[in-house]
């Protein structure tokens, strides 16, 4: 059983989404601490009504603990998890750097649970561009076998951390004023302008980012076979990530059928009235759980396409939800008595 808890990161912003999500949904545990950098080491929190005093980020830090919740900079999970591990924790990691790992599985819970029970220690949570377009990817996966997909996206500053939302903050306050700003992450302005690249040049012209989308679906469905072709755009919205996607399946699947099929998917909501113009927005899925789907309509060009819009709160269900929900599902086979580990 995991009776023992660690929240890595803990005074990030998805760490303080991971202590609200954790308090709200009552994930049991007997003894819990809260961990973070030198810089945040000693703050005091509250959780479920007790105060912490949060630690610094060390490998002793480990000791007597079963589960691990970690939100870090590549170079800190890479540095620091291992010696969880050595520990006998289970940890579940956000960072990217064990994602391609082929003894790390990749979970989504509403796509591949069971590829928890693979695990050697560590589990990775996906890129969250990745995450919610899987979600929306698994019922037509299972209706009829997606061949390909094509992806746009179009993501908020806060995927950039705190400082990519101060660059919108005050990169507008500085347009409106007609001060001139100097933007901490970004290479243009922000502010009224969409930059159509996210990471680094990769593969044949494509960003790091674009590259998670493609390996870490494969990955995650199992299937080398599904063709991704993605476009990563940064745009001047705070939060909530939203995807124009367009998918060629094997057997065709009607419009009305997919509305029926992501009707039925836990995880996800529909709302798609074109006449009444009711569709998913950031401003509407802020600060929610779910993956929303809409605009749902069939590929003039293509006999088995289907083209839909798909938004999720990129810190939630693309982070910090996703990552509770895989310690959740932990400790519910741990309750079956399903061994989840190698």
């Amino acid at each position: 059983m995991y009776e023992s808890l660690a929240v890595v990161g803990a005074t990030g912003a998805v760490g303080r989404i991971m202590r609200e999500l954790l308090e709200v949904r009552k994930f049991p545990f007997k003894k819990i601490k809260f961990v973070a950098s030198k810089r945040s080491a000693g703050t005091e929190l509250t959780f479920a009504g007790k105060t912490y005093t949060v630690e610094e980020l060390k490998p002793e830090v480990f000791d007597g603990v079963d589960l691990v919740v970690a939100s870090t900079p590549d170079e800190v999970a890479r540095d620091y998890l291992p010696a969880a591990v050595e520990r006998g924790c289970t940890v579940v990691d956000e960072s990217a750097y064990f994602r391609m790992d082929p003894k790390v599985p990749l979970v989504v819970p509403e796509v591949n649970p069971e590829a928890v029970c693979e695990h050697q220690g560590i589990i990775a949570s996906p890129n969250c561009s990745t995450t919610q377009m899987v979600v929306a990817m698994k019922p037509l996966h299972e209706a009829g076998k997606i061949r390909r997909v094509v992806v746009s996206t179009y993501q908020a500053t806060s995927g950039a951390g705190l400082p990519g939302t101060r660059d919108l903050e005050n990169g507008t306050r500085a347009f409106f004023s007609g001060e001139s700003y100097r933007y901490e992450t970004f290479p243009y302005p922000i502010a009224f302008n969409c930059i159509p690249q996210i990471g680094s040049p990769k593969h044949q012209g494509y960003t790091s980012e674009e590259m998670k989308m493609v390996l870490e679906t494969q990955k995650i469905f199992g299937d080398e076979s599904i063709q991704v072709c993605p476009t990563c755009i940064r745009i001047p919205v705070s939060n909530c990530h939203s995807e124009s996607i367009l998918v060629e399946t094997e057997k065709k699947i009607t419009a009305d059928e997919a509305r029926e099929l992501f009707a039925a998917t836990p995880g996800i909501v529909v709302m798609d009235d074109l006449p009444h113009k009711v569709y998913p927005m950031p401003i509407n899925c802020d600060q929610r759980d779910e993956v929303f789907v809409g605009r749902i309509r069939e590929d003039l060009s293509s006999p088995n396409g289907l083209a839909f819009w798909c938004v999720s709160d990129n810190l939630r269900k693309g982070a910090a939800t996703n990552a509770v929900q895989i310690a959740e599902l932990l400790v519910e086979y741990a309750r079956q008595g399903v061994h989840a580990g190698k």
